[in-house]
């Protein structure tokens, strides 16, 4: 494993055992809202201060882009961390929850490390080495056909006046035109399902980048497709995103076409 891969693991346990220390101190613990259906709590905060306080240990010179605490020092290498992706579903104690990091170079993802600390199931990936679950090589989905794939989503909650309309269209087709579709509430957790085969594409609309970050490029060195949902690279800046394996990544581009279309004008 890879230095800074293994540096990343080591920040993701971290955080991932703050969170479970936590859990059962639920009801003592404090909860802001920062805005509609986006809440922070002190769970979140001594997990982020986990996972820094572990990659400082070893590398204090790199810049850190967090969820909570912001950007933080200039460096060509950029950790990039979800501390408690899933906040609603860990208040409510509904089991869908993990800490995500990633690491930039130069503004290119290099290595991603995704826990679930209820699981303690580990994602890893590093740059052209291939993704792994606990250390196992996993691979996207070898399904073709649209109508047996099953999907994955999160509900849009921010700009939702804009982004809900055309996003309620994409679901409707989804439901009438796959087998399923899943939304568990974690965006990096889903995005590892999808490297692993267990789902076999995921959208969402108006993700940050460290809810993408790991998970993109676990995808990709998993044999997937990830790309902002009109196509393009910059799904990092936008956090509209389309993910899946080659064959039933394109027949979910074909089949919103007209609806990312319609999300994009005006």
């Amino acid at each position: 494993m890879h230095a800074l891969l293994n540096v990343a693991v080591m920040a993701a346990h971290s955080g991932g055992d703050t969170l479970i220390r936590n859990m059962n101190k639920l009801d003592k613990i404090k909860v802001e809202q920062k805005g509609r259906n986006d809440f922070v709590s002190e769970a979140d905060r001594r997990a982020e201060q986990a996972v820094i306080a572990t990659i400082q240990k070893h590398y204090p010179d790199h810049a850190i882009l967090a969820e909570e605490s912001g950007a933080q020092g200039e460096s060509e290498y950029t950790w990039v961390i979800d501390p408690l992706d899933g906040t609603t579903n860990y208040l409510h104690r509904f089991p869908v929850f993990c800490v995500s990091v990633g690491l930039m170079h130069k503004g290119r993802l290099e290595h991603g490390a995704v826990y679930d600390p209820l699981r303690q199931e580990l994602f890893t990936a590093s740059r052209g080495q291939g993704a792994h679950l606990d250390g196992r090589r996993i691979r996207v989905s070898g399904i073709k056909a649209l109508d047996r794939a099953l999907i994955g989503t999160g509900f849009p909650f921010r700009d939702s006046n804009k982004s809900l309309p055309p996003y309620l269209k994409m679901l409707e087709k989804a439901i009438m035109n796959t087998a399923g579709v899943r939304r568990p509430g974690a965006a990096a957790l889903d995005l590892c399902y999808v490297a692993a085969g267990r789902l076999d594409a995921f959208w969402e609309t108006g993700l940050s980048p460290w809810d993408l970050a790991a998970g993109a490029l676990i995808i990709r060195e998993a044999g997937g497709i990830v790309s902002g949902l009109d196509g393009s690279e910059g799904f990092m800046e936008s956090g509209h995103v389309l993910a899946g394996s080659p064959k039933i990544y394109s027949a979910l581009a074909r089949l919103f076409g007209p609806d990312i279309k319609s999300m994009f004008s005006g």
